[in-house]
């Protein structure tokens, strides 16, 4: 069976300050398209079928930087619906609430068309991600490759592996690295994560 690879974008000003970033379409810092280019070599040895991409300016320029021509965009993978979080970091909503945690508590809601998402609705989104590209996985073609961000992409990774959406908690996931999601004796299983050039 081919491998899923996951491809999260550069580096913004927001994710290099720890805001959390949502529909906010903040461009990739020098930095960003930086290690955005650093992911050629990773990707260049791979047959890639399909790629996909939120429809976020960072993630497209990652794309393309990265040397993926031409990525379906998904509205599936957008990030995480911060909603009144958008643009602000954990420390300071820990001022107010000390104990919030985004896997456990999802976001609040924020201005019209962004009430937040609960871990479970993201998970659901995820769900549909996963289920679209199971018969590109299935066919053995060539790997998949979904570019997007990192608390979405960790959610997506928690549910590929049969994990609650809560679960991706366990996942850490850096601007600019690549997680592969592949099998083992037929099970969904982790083959690399967070890789980036050295």
């Amino acid at each position: 069976m081919s491998e899923l690879l996951l491809i999260r974008h550069g580096e913004t000003e927001w994710s290099r300050t720890g805001r959390h970033t949502s529909w906010t379409d903040l461009p990739l810092t020098a930095d960003g398209e930086e290690q955005a280019r650093a992911l050629r070599p990773l990707l260049a040895g791979r047959k890639i079928a399909h790629v996909y991409a939120s429809p976020m300016a960072r993630a497209l320029r990652t794309a393309e930087l990265a040397g993926l021509a031409r990525p379906e965009i998904d509205d599936g993978l957008r990030e995480w619906d911060y909603g009144g979080y958008e643009g602000i970091s954990t420390p300071d909503i820990h001022r107010d609430r000390p104990d919030w945690f985004l896997f456990t508590h999802g976001a609040v809601p924020g201005p019209a068309g962004h009430p937040g998402e609960s871990p479970e609705e993201v998970g659901s989104r995820a769900d549909g991600v996963l289920g679209r590209i199971a018969p590109q996985l299935a066919a053995d073609e060539g790997d998949v490759a979904l570019v997007a961000h990192a608390h979405f992409l960790r959610v997506l990774t928690a549910r590929r592996l049969g994990l609650p959406a809560a679960g991706g908690a366990l996942f850490t996931f850096e601007t600019g690295a690549v997680g592969v999601l592949g099998t083992e004796h037929g099970r969904p299983a982790v083959v690399a994560w967070n890789t980036r050039t050295p």
